[in-house]
């Protein structure tokens, strides 16, 4: 439970402040066969990897251990889970934010 308070800590909504203005907008969307999150829009530090994400929506959906998360660019390429979020959104961020797109399944890419 701690770790996902902690998680929850980490993470901010939309409603962005001063603090969270050199933070990342991260909107994620469901893909497949996997439980949708209902609140899509995340502010992330920029120097989160992918695997800090995967890791994130792991828990939020509270999926079994053996269950895996995959990320998607733009439904078009799998991250390297050790790519930094900035460098993801400074080369494919669109409209102030980067897409990414879960499954518990490969997808794309």
């Amino acid at each position: 439970m701690a770790d996902a308070e902690e998680n929850q800590a980490s993470l901010s909504t939309t409603n962005a402040t001063d603090k969270d203005a050199a933070k990342i907008c991260v909107l994620l969307n469901a893909t497949g066969n996997v439980p949708i999150i209902k609140k899509r829009t995340w502010t992330v530090d920029p120097n989160k990897t992918v695997s800090w994400i995967q890791k994130f929506i792991h828990k939020y959906l509270k999926l079994d251990a053996t269950e895996q998360i995959f990320l998607y660019v733009n439904q078009t390429f799998a991250p390297a889970p050790d790519q930094i979020i900035k460098n993801l959104y400074d080369c494919h961020g669109t409209n102030g934010k980067l897409v990414l797109y879960y499954c518990k399944n490969q997808a794309w890419g």
